[in-house]
């Protein structure tokens, strides 16, 4: 961004940063674009008759990162002598909703995740994240329209601010008008790169993905909105769906622009027996997820969800580079930031 819009990095040094956050115009924008997006999500969802749900953000039921492909640690706190976690997402609980109400569940809400705050990663962001009935094809359909609904309204709102500041609007004027979204599997990938930004886990058992550096890549040969599907199930979290039987793969997809990932999918498993064979493959006890288990013997329904990190896709709302300048109030983990 130029012009008057300039992020104070207010994340280096925390001291009173309440006064440059006062002070500079660019976290008004940032107030502004987040109010957005929380309304459009509101009205998009509205549309499909979707329904919110209130939920805790402590839980004993981690979901993701978890597992053998895991990339980072879950936040776990002591709640009055209780050992618990932090959600780093309640994917869950949609899964829990969609069952209750019936209907398709959704949320924005803040996310933790015990890692260190870099360019690319924040340990704690928010979490625009819904769970749909039906399955993998029927949720990255569900993306796409929210992701064309975001843009347009973006547009109409902000188009004028964001040019001003120096934003051009071609690729945002491009998604609002119905984008032009590309998807191959996760092997087919492997072969557009010839083997460069793949990461393999060595070892029995061992599982590949796609490295940040592999993801732009990708992105360079195939342009932005790119769905990689399919990934190695061992790359990734244990409740995605064995696709058509096959466990060697996960019935998920990733979608590529701007920094990188900015949305995860993927289908659930359907049965209590699938999900105890994945948690068995990914060396996971089930005791926490007994009743994630149960609700499937309970309850049978087919889902599949999604969660967009809201600050990611700022980023590329304001084609930006370092996802610290999307915060209003900055946090980082070890480290006490009042207020």
């Amino acid at each position: 961004m130029t012009g008057t819009y300039q992020p104070s990095k207010i994340w280096v040094e925390t001291e009173n940063y309440h006064h440059e956050v006062l002070r500079n115009p660019w976290y008004r924008l940032i107030a502004d674009l987040q109010n957005s997006i929380t309304e459009l999500t509101v009205d998009f969802w509205r549309t499909r008759d979707a329904r919110t749900v209130y939920l805790p953000v402590t839980t004993g039921s981690i979901s993701s990162p978890m597992g053998l492909g895991s990339d980072s640690l879950p936040v776990q706190v002591d709640l009055f002598g209780q050992k618990t976690y932090l959600a780093d997402s309640m994917q869950f609980m949609l899964e829990l909703g969609c069952r209750i109400t019936g209907k398709d569940t959704y949320y924005i809400m803040p996310s933790f995740r015990g890692e260190d705050i870099d360019a690319r990663h924040l340990s704690q962001f928010f979490h625009s994240e819904a769970e749909i009935r039906g399955g993998l094809s029927d949720v990255t359909r569900v993306v796409e329209e929210y992701l064309v609904h975001l843009a347009g309204g973006v547009l109409e709102r902000h188009g004028a601010e964001l040019r001003a500041a120096g934003r051009g609007l071609a690729d945002i004027e491009t998604l609002a008008n119905g984008g032009k979204f590309r998807t191959l599997t996760f092997e087919e990938a492997v072969k557009v790169l010839d083997g460069q930004g793949i990461h393999s886990e060595a070892g029995e058992p061992g599982w590949r993905t796609l490295t940040h550096a592999g993801e732009r890549l990708l992105m360079e040969k195939l342009g932005e909105f790119t769905w990689v599907t399919h990934f190695d199930h061992l790359s990734v979290p244990f409740y995605q769906a064995f696709p058509g039987g096959d466990r060697s793969k996960a019935a998920n997809a990733d979608l590529l622009f701007g920094i990188g990932e900015i949305v995860g999918a993927g289908e659930r498993h359907e049965t209590a027996d699938e999900l105890v064979e994945a948690l068995d493959l990914h060396r996971v006890g089930l005791e926490p997820y007994e009743w994630y288990a149960d609700i499937r013997r309970t309850e049978p329904l087919r889902t599949a969800g999604f969660g967009m990190g809201v600050e990611r896709f700022l980023m590329w709302l304001l084609d930006h580079d370092d996802i610290r300048d999307l915060q209003l109030v900055p946090r980082e983990n070890g480290k006490n930031i009042v207020p």
